[in-house]
């Protein structure tokens, strides 16, 4: 069975498989998370990140993880949200699915999420929250031994209490 865990704290720290990259389509690096990421793992990734011609809403993309204490970057592009009109939440679940498929085929057990969206791109976020644990519920449900651990990292209060509050009403975590 998957555990799943909550931490508040720097994405960029942690000693995972892989960590999720909230990306912007051309991978390239950005704000938030996207530019805290490529800082830390430092030019090569820029490189690699070329190599893959960017990335569609999501869809997800595997690097190395270079200077991060992670082995894999896995870059995901969340939707902007446009008031829930533009299919925001399908692209949101499809972003984390497609992230622990990814997980799967490269024989990941590990695996942290940052909040997804819910940054400069303004998606709800208790909505994203539930979106995510949505994804992450069915995934685990259709591959109960595919991953080991799968940890939401959050970098404010707001979305730490949100997904404290989520994962404690769920009955397995």
């Amino acid at each position: 069975m998957t555990q799943l865990t909550l931490v508040m704290g720097d994405i960029t720290k942690m000693q995972t498989d892989a960590i999720v990259n909230a990306a912007n389509s051309s991978l390239l690096g950005g704000g938030g998370v996207d530019g805290a990421i490529h800082r830390a793992a430092g030019g090569e990734l820029l490189h690699e990140c070329r190599l893959l011609a960017g990335c569609k809403t999501g869809e997800a993309k595997i690097t190395k993880g270079y200077n991060l204490p992670a082995k894999h970057i896995i870059h995901t592009v969340g939707p902007v949200w446009n008031g829930g009109s533009k299919k925001e939440e399908p692209l949101l679940y499809g972003c984390y699915y497609k992230c622990l498929e990814l997980c799967v085929k490269h024989k990941l057990a590990t695996v942290a999420f940052p909040n997804i969206s819910t940054g400069i791109y303004h998606f709800p976020k208790q909505l994203a929250a539930e979106t995510a644990l949505s994804a992450v519920n069915d995934f685990c449900e259709a591959h109960p031994d595919a991953l080991r651990e799968i940890s939401f990292v959050c970098f404010d209060d707001e979305n730490y209490n949100i997904y404290q509050s989520l994962l404690a009403e769920m009955p397995h975590t």
